[in-house]
């Protein structure tokens, strides 16, 4: 017979490890779109800025 605080703690784990593996794709899925829109916008910046003789 399984004891109920074993079966608990179980749960908890599950529900911390899919809580920690959720927040890392949200910090790297932020970390993309952030590096991308700096991409984009530093291309920009080279495109309008006048090239100097």
């Amino acid at each position: 017979m399984e004891s109920p605080f074993l079966s608990i703690l179980a749960l908890v784990a599950v529900v911390l490890l899919v809580a920690v593996t959720g927040g890392v794709g949200y910090l790297t899925l932020a970390d993309w779109r952030d590096r991308r829109l700096r991409e984009n916008e530093k291309r920009e910046t080279k495109r309008s800025t006048p090239k100097r003789k």
